[in-house]
């Protein structure tokens, strides 16, 4: 591990870059814009967190300005695209050893341009042991916050707003994580902290918390008795002993009692009956790694028994873990959640968090953010600033660990709008989004991740296209190249760094490297284009429609669905199409689609429903620009319209691939209406609402959406959702149960996925479904 190689002078920001592998204005980024700092200082971690302002770019679209002249020509697009800038919040969140503090403190203070604050959140014991180091380098009064109020905040704050912050711990030799999804109910919860000693902590609102019980045995415990019995004075190294000791050499095993299991107790010959049981007779000189594995189990199993102990008394099953002690180190997780499972018999779950071991900080900027309260937005993980979950393991070798050192990042973005559940969630609690876990599946893993590298050179290609004026724009895309080719390494050699690794991750990172490297929509042109061409084709797409017999006009309605989902430029295989046969259109794409019966083919329930009343309203989740929308979706909603059924639009808040945002979808609603007299009067008298998702990702969470589309739908009362696109409907909601009536629908444009579903290149998926009474 590099030494910082100015702890004790007055050291400047240069002497910080020659210690760690990373720049340091890479770790401490937006200094220059920051507002608010909080810190929490423990005995070897200090935590740095800070708010400031981004700027970025984004691409907006508005209608042209024909005022005092002609409404334009022919093949004028339909709108105009410019690109602006913008600023958006975001968290910093920094973790580095005690060690650093002089250098990373200088740094800060030689780069702090301008501040708002003027007082620092701290907490931990060492907001009194550095307050004066503090208040000189960053000339900031330090206010130092109580402890275990902060934990709480940071904890639930996670909670809220990071999906798949918890995970419960697997697995005898190698760990596997299992991630939790966003519980819509937090509380109440049991926080066992762990640090020098224990804490234990009810929780049972977001200001309501009850110390009951704690130890003096914790962290402390093992990390002095570690040192007096192996020599070995860092904790870390104290670990990695760990992991590579045998426990049963020296401690007492049942069957070391009984010859094998105690059959009427029913203890398993493997249980510890003594923590250090041999080592009082064995006349033999026990290895460091033995004992420390010995000494790691003692201390884990304690707490396990201590935590489920009180977890009974009060009536809880959810036990969150955090901590110094926990590290992320696997046989410590495993441990403590043998000791759950064992003393609960199952009935209480042991949980971890992949930020534990920032809560203090968290709960400290939130102490100090009153006037602008965090907590009434919802906020993302930025995964193009994030770390991940890799190095905080000790058990790592020194590729895994090299890319940030003994540094650390989590950063998060404040997003527009609050997200909430889906209403139509049959149980949000057990909601899913995803349909495959690639962290379980090393097939699918495998190929998915070379799938994404090997798109790289379309994506950088795509990307500088998009802005021919600018300069600088190839060096950023490689820029780009390498952060996600990066990105994709960390996660081949730990899927769960992120929480579940799934073709949804994979695309949102991608989609958060595009950003951070100001390329903020690179399919924008495409996309205006596209749009242009579709509308000029909608009138007599309609036309040929209407002049069908009613049972015939609904599968050239479903058919048209369909063939407007082929245009997706995130499928190489249509993308290949679509590069090469400029002319690829509607009809071509339509001989393209699998004939009936289709891979999974629902549709004649689907007819024989339509047969009956009409829907109340529909919840159309569309997916692609141009043809998908406006050839596609457009006239399916115009027939749901004619039936007497309200729609409501929902399209993605901000740009991914190539997909329809919710103001591209405005402008071509406008040109549409212009057209259609019906969809016209259904705008007019908002029978047709056009919403946003609140999602900026080509795949579909429903347990993160818009909060006005989440009103929207229980004020119209929806009872249908059609949900189109391969992202949104096969990688994610495939098995998504609502309370009402569904359709979900893709092509499936990628051979390998199809061939995993039993089908081939172009296989269409019609799945309608009705919930079960």
């Amino acid at each position: 591990m590099a030494e910082c190689g100015a702890s004790g002078s007055g050291s400047s920001g240069d002497s910080l870059d020659k210690s760690i592998t990373l720049p340091p204005d890479e770790i401490f980024r937006n200094l220059e814009n920051a507002k608010r700092f909080a810190i929490d200082i423990g005995g070897s971690l200090t935590k740095l967190a800070y708010y400031s302002t981004v700027q970025h770019k984004v691409a907006r679209v508005r209608s042209f300005d024909h005022s005092g002249k002609d409404s334009g020509q022919e093949h004028e697009p339909p709108y105009e695209v410019s690109v602006q800038e913008e600023v958006t919040a975001r968290l910093h969140f920094v973790k580095f050893e005690n060690t650093y503090i002089e250098a990373c403190l200088d740094f800060i203070k030689a780069h702090l341009v301008n501040t708002e604050t003027k007082v620092i959140q701290a907490t931990g014991g060492g907001a009194y042991k550095f307050q004066d180091l503090i208040e000189e380098k960053l000339q900031l009064k330090v206010h130092r916050e109580d402890v275990l109020s902060c934990l709480i905040k940071g904890c639930n704050f996670v909670l809220r707003n990071i999906p798949q912050e918890a995970f419960v711990c697997q697995g005898d030799a190698d760990a596997e994580f299992r991630f939790q999804t966003n519980h819509p109910h937090i509380f109440p919860y049991l926080l066992v902290n762990i640090g020098s000693g224990v804490s234990i902590v009810k929780v049972e609102a977001e200001d309501r918390f009850e110390w009951i019980g704690g130890s003096s045995i914790g962290g402390g415990t093992f990390w002095g008795l570690g040192a007096l019995l192996t020599r070995t004075k860092k904790f870390d190294e104290l670990l990695q002993l760990a992991s590579r000791g045998q426990h049963a050499n020296v401690d007492m095993l049942v069957r070391d009692v009984y010859g094998g299991a105690h059959q009427t107790l029913g203890l398993s010959g493997d249980l510890i009956a003594s923590s250090f049981g041999k080592s009082a007779t064995a006349d033999k000189e026990f290895s460091k790694e033995d004992v420390a594995k010995s000494l790691l189990h003692m201390i884990s199993n304690d707490v396990g028994q201590l935590a489920c102990l009180h977890a009974r008394l009060h009536g809880l099953d959810r036990v969150y873990f955090g901590g110094f002690f926990i590290r992320g180190h696997p046989v410590t997780m495993r441990t403590i959640t043998y000791s759950i499972n064992f003393f609960s018999k199952g009935e209480v779950q042991a949980l971890f968090l992949r930020h534990e071991g920032y809560l203090g900080a968290i709960g400290a900027f939130l102490r100090g953010a009153e006037q602008d309260n965090p907590n009434q937005y919802s906020w993302g993980e930025n995964y193009a600033g994030s770390s991940g979950l890799r190095s905080t393991s000790p058990g790592l070798g020194p590729t895994q660990r090299a890319r940030s050192g003994t540094f650390d990042l989590l950063e998060m973005d404040r997003l527009e709008r609050p997200l909430v559940d889906l209403p139509l969630l049959l149980d949000p609690a057990s909601y899913v989004p995803d349909t495959v876990d690639l962290t379980d599946d090393a097939l699918a893993r495998k190929y998915w991740l070379t799938c994404f590298e090997e798109a790289l050179d379309g994506v950088v290609k795509r990307a500088v296209a998009s802005q021919p004026e600018a300069l600088d724009a190839a060096e950023r895309a490689e820029k780009f190249r390498q952060k996600y080719r990066d990105k994709l390494q960390v996660l081949r050699l730990q899927p769960y760094a992120y929480g579940s690794l799934t073709v949804r991750s994979l695309l949102d990172t991608r989609e958060h490297c595009l950003n951070e490297f100001n390329f903020p929509d690179p399919y924008c042109k495409v996309k205006q284009q596209e749009n242009g061409v579709a509308l000029r084709g909608f009138q007599s797409v309609v036309r040929a429609l209407d002049a069908l017999g009613w049972e015939e006009r609904q599968l050239a309605l479903a058919k048209g669905l369909l063939a407007g989902n082929v245009f997706d430029w995130g499928a190489k295989a249509v993308a290949d199409v679509l590069e090469s046969d400029p002319h690829f259109g509607f009809e071509e794409a339509k001989r393209k689609l699998q004939e009936r019966p289709w891979l999974v083919d629902s549709y004649d329930a689907w007819l024989q429903r339509l047969k009956g009343p009409p829907h109340k309203c529909a919840l159309i989740f569309a997916d692609n620009s141009g043809i998908d929308l406006i050839l596609g979706v457009f006239p399916f909603v115009r027939e749901l319209l004619f039936r007497g059924t309200e729609v409501i639009l929902a399209c993605n808040s901000g740009p991914a691939l190539n997909d329809v945002t919710h103001s591209e979808s405005l402008l071509v609603a406008e040109r549409i209406a212009a057209m259609d007299p019906l969809v016209r009067t259904a705008l007019r008298e908002e029978k047709l609402l056009l919403v946003q998702t609140g999602s900026s990702s080509p795949c579909l969470d429903l347990s993160r959406l818009d909060k006005g589309l989440a009103a929207l739908v229980r004020e119209r009362g929806a009872d249908l959702v059609v949900i189109e696109g391969m992202g949104r409907a096969v990688h994610t909601n495939y098995h998504a149960a609502l309370r009402c009536e569904s359709l979900k629908l893709a092509v499936l444009k990628n051979a390998w996925l199809a061939a995993r579903l039993g089908g081939q290149l172009f296989s269409v998926i019609f799945k309608y479904e009705v919930p079960a009474e």
